[in-house]
């Protein structure tokens, strides 16, 4: 419990930089994507619904829309606004509860107990959380990111992470956050919402935006 209460008071300390901020020079990679879905379409498409399917995306996405219900003006909204191009990085349910595991020392099955717990830590803290996911103002697709090994992405929290390929002959791309004391996510899924300027990539971990 006390690195729960720890991860909430330093990520709603730490504030959103300002809103959304400029991409990282090594993340303004060039894009012939033209279609202008909104990933927020591409979250909701499935019915919205939490299941018993760790790979899909149903606490991020109820996350994202807890946000937007408490905070209107948000700069999460810009995951609704399919006409800014963007990278986002998406935990997969069986993330959040890795996290939920790490924050309070239980496994916890059902996903709507496992939003409930990502969401006791409190809207400012899931909002940082959240944008600590998403590059703003570059489509990176898998091809580029293979190709991106150390390039340092600046999040639309104003923080960075750092891609690392660690394979040359293998598509395996690794995340590295501001917690350097945990597992770092990999890339599972790769170019969700492929063809429109918003992109995604499946994650299997949270991104942390402050070293627990």
């Amino acid at each position: 419990m006390r690195i729960f209460r720890t991860l909430g008071v330093l990520v709603a300390g730490a504030g959103l930089a300002g809103g959304l901020v400029a991409a990282a020079p090594a993340a303004s990679a060039h894009t012939t994507a033209t279609g202008h879905r909104s990933l927020a379409a591409l979250l909701t498409a499935d019915g919205n619904r939490f299941d018993r399917n760790g790979r899909d995306y149903d606490v991020v996405t109820e996350a994202v829309l807890a946000v937007l219900a408490a905070k209107p003006s948000s700069p999460v909204g810009v995951l609704a606004d399919g006409s800014v191009p963007l990278t986002a990085f998406l935990p997969d349910d069986r993330a959040f509860r890795l996290l939920v595991k790490d924050l309070t020392g239980r496994w916890v099955v059902r996903e709507s107990a496992v939003f409930a717990a990502v969401a006791g830590l409190g809207i400012d803290t899931v909002e940082t959380v959240l944008l600590y996911h998403v590059v703003p103002g570059a489509t990176i697709t898998k091809r580029q990111a293979l190709r991106a090994d150390g390039a340092r992405l600046t999040t639309a929290q104003g923080g960075t992470i750092t891609v690392r390929v660690p394979f040359r002959r293998y598509p395996l791309v690794v995340l590295r956050d501001a917690d350097r004391d945990d597992a770092n996510p990999v890339v599972r899924r790769f170019d969700l919402n492929r063809g429109n300027v918003q992109i995604a990539h499946g994650i299997t971990r949270v991104l942390r935006p402050v070293d627990l």
